[in-house]
Parts: C-alpha cells; structure tokens; sequence
C-alpha cells in the first residue's frame, strides 16, 4: 500500500493551485475585468483537481519532468470549470451552489457565466500551445483534447444527456453518455499526461483502458453520492438527478456499489504498464469510499 498519498496529492494540489493562481487570466490592461474575474471566480473555487493530477502523474509514471505538463494540466482544468458553468446554467441544471460556493451565473449574471465558460474553452488550447513540449507533443496534445472535449466527446455526451431526459435509458445508453461526459475528459488527462512525458505507445494504450474504467467507476460513485451523499459534504445540492438516467436508478446502490469495485479494479490492472504506480492505484482506490 502506498503510505504517502495524501502527501503527493497535497504536493500535487499545491503546485496546481499556485499555477492556477500565477499563470491564469492576468490581464491588467484589458478592460474587461469581470470576465477575468468570472472566469477565476470558478477556475480557483477548489475541487478535487482530479483532471491535472492525473496528467502530472501520468507525466511522472512516464519518466518525465511534471513541471512541464502543468500547462496541459491546466488546460484540462480550464474546460472542465467550463463544463460546470454551463451543466450549473439555467438552461442546463440550474445549480445554485457549486463547491460549496454561488454559482457562477448566480455571481456573475447568466450572459457574462457563458462567456466565461467560452473564453476558458479557448484558453485551454492556448495553455497547451505554449507548453514547453516538443511541436510534435504540443500537436498531440491539442488533437487528444479537441476530441475528447468536443462533439464526440464530453459536448457530444452533454447533448446525449439531455436528448435522454424524457425517457428511461438502457444499459448502452447510460454508458454512451458516461464515456462521453464524463470520461472523455479522463481519457484527455492520462493521456496527455503519457505525450508529455514521452510515453509508449504502450502506455498510451493501457491509459485509454485506465481512464475508460477508472472514469466509469467514478461517474457510478457520483450518481451514488446524489441518492446518499451530504449536500454539506459535496458542496452542491443532492436528490437532483431523482428523474434522470443514472446508474443507481438502473441498478440499484447495492449493484453500483459492485461495480465501483470492479471497474475500479480493471483501471489499476492496467497500471501495470507504468514503473512507480503505487500513487495513482491508491489514488484509484479511494473513488470506492469517497464521501465528496
């Protein structure tokens, strides 16, 4: 068992966060204050930074130096903070609370929560752009991005949700949308994290396979959490998916609970592909007793 997790994490949130801070949206001369403002509103609210753990890590499990992913790091974090600000918009969730916070719209108004969540989106392939990678990595980088953001990624999952809310789903169509919407943007992380780091393809490989189960299992927690979580705990209101396609109203918690289990599981086999796993298969390990 790896005996230090809660160090790298606290080593990786640290190094995260003071880069979130130092390096994004300073912009003294521009009059548009409060779309900076907005954007940093839900940029630096916290979170688990899931996303830019992975990428650093993956880097690292790669032989690389984790300093030169961070702004590939970011960049998954920035479109992430976007996808919330729009899943919390009227139009979508109408969430007044996100990460124990006012949503962005409810701060800053529904039209300038938009365009925050635009301008993140495009700073995301910028950040990539000006990372300290080779032209060929840089390129990569972008491509895995682009598609796991967009139409046929975690966008395209997006549109599948809301085109299923009138009617029960089946077993395929729940997981269409969960490795759209929410595992794409897993996917993008390891990855990016492997070029970064100059992987193999080999561990290009067993990162699909790890971010395709580990997001699976993730995405059967969090749809657990909404029936039995503490809306104190998480930060955000709960009971509000009652109606919605998840895994716990097509399975039940006790089936969801076995398959946290055994995706979770299938994810840390594929590590195996990686020297100094230890970190990211106890990081693995902890979406099964999660409580936020």
């Amino acid at each position: 068992m790896y005996q230090n997790l809660d160090m790298r994490m606290n080593q990786y949130l640290r190094r995260i966060e003071q880069y979130l801070d130092e390096s994004c949206f300073h912009y003294p001369q521009e009059p548009q204050k409060k779309l900076f403002d907005s954007m940093r509103y839900s940029l630096l609210a916290g979170g688990k930074r899931l996303r830019p753990i992975m990428v650093l890590d993956f880097c690292r499990m790669c032989g690389g130096n984790s300093d030169t992913a961070l702004p590939l790091a970011a960049a998954v974090e920035m479109i992430h903070t976007y996808s919330l600000i729009h899943d919390d918009l009227p139009s979508m969730d109408n969430d007044d609370f996100r990460r124990g916070n006012p949503t962005n719209h409810r701060v800053y108004g529904e039209a300038v929560a938009i365009l925050a969540g635009d301008a993140l989106l495009t700073a995301a392939f910028e950040s990539v752009a000006e990372a300290e990678l080779s032209s060929n990595a840089r390129i990569h980088a972008i491509k895995v991005l682009s598609e796991c953001a967009g139409c046929t990624g975690m966008v395209g999952g997006q549109v599948l949700d809301i085109m299923s809310e009138e009617r029960a789903c089946t077993e395929q169509e729940i997981l269409d949308i969960q490795i759209r919407k929410t595992g794409a943007l897993i996917r993008a992380a390891c990855l990016m994290g492997v070029i970064a780091g100059n992987g193999t393809q080999q561990q290009l490989d067993a990162a699909v396979t790890f971010a395709d189960h580990l997001g699976l299992a993730f995405q059967i927690r969090d749809d657990m959490l909404d029936v039995i979580g503490s809306a104190e705990k998480l930060g955000k209101s709960v009971g509000t998916d009652e109606t919605k396609n998840t895994f716990v109203r097509l399975y039940g918690l006790e089936r969801c609970e076995e398959l946290v289990q055994k995706h979770t599981q299938i994810a840390i086999d594929a590590l195996n592909a990686f020297e100094d796993k230890d970190f990211m298969v106890e990081l693995s390990k902890s979406l099964t007793d999660r409580e936020v």
